[in-house]
């Protein structure tokens, strides 16, 4: 009886180890892929001053919520984190685009960029991303319904 406790003790610790070693290094990675891409277009920051700063936070928040949600993989919490990242996603490319058409004028000429199609294609991954969230939450409570003594 107490090696089976003491046997599946060390299983969670591993369990957890390999949580937290996975979280670790996805959001290691997301961090390099940002600080090579904050390099890149660092000279885009000269035409728009607040771009670091949007794109900084934005990397941060999610990293966040990355990292909470592999800590918490295989709970119904994975799914809502998963959901509020997507939403998340959806919402701050809404807020940080403005509608997606940005208007300059450079010396005599006048620049419009016009980023709806791409704010587009973006919000419909992002609730493509929170689709499977959702679906995913289904089928783990119904994974535990199944499992579950009557």
């Amino acid at each position: 009886m107490l090696a089976e406790k003491n046997n599946h003790t060390k299983s969670r610790v591993r369990s957890n180890i390999l949580r937290v070693s996975k979280a670790a290094v996805k959001a290691t990675v997301v961090y390099v892929v940002y600080v090579i891409l904050a390099r890149l277009l660092a000279p885009i920051s000269m035409i728009f001053p607040d771009f670091q700063q949007i794109i900084a936070a934005f990397v941060v928040v999610y990293i966040v919520l990355m990292v909470v949600g592999d800590l918490a993989s295989g709970t119904i919490f994975q799914h809502l984190l998963n959901a509020v990242k997507a939403s998340f996603v959806i919402a701050y490319l809404i807020f940080a685009l403005n509608t997606g058409i940005f208007n300059y004028t450079v010396g005599n000429t006048n620049l419009i960029i016009d980023l709806r199609l791409f704010l587009v294609i973006v919000m419909f991954l992002g609730l493509l991303g929170l689709a499977k969230s959702v679906l995913g939450a289904i089928n783990l409570l119904n994974e535990k319904s199944e499992t579950a003594p009557v």
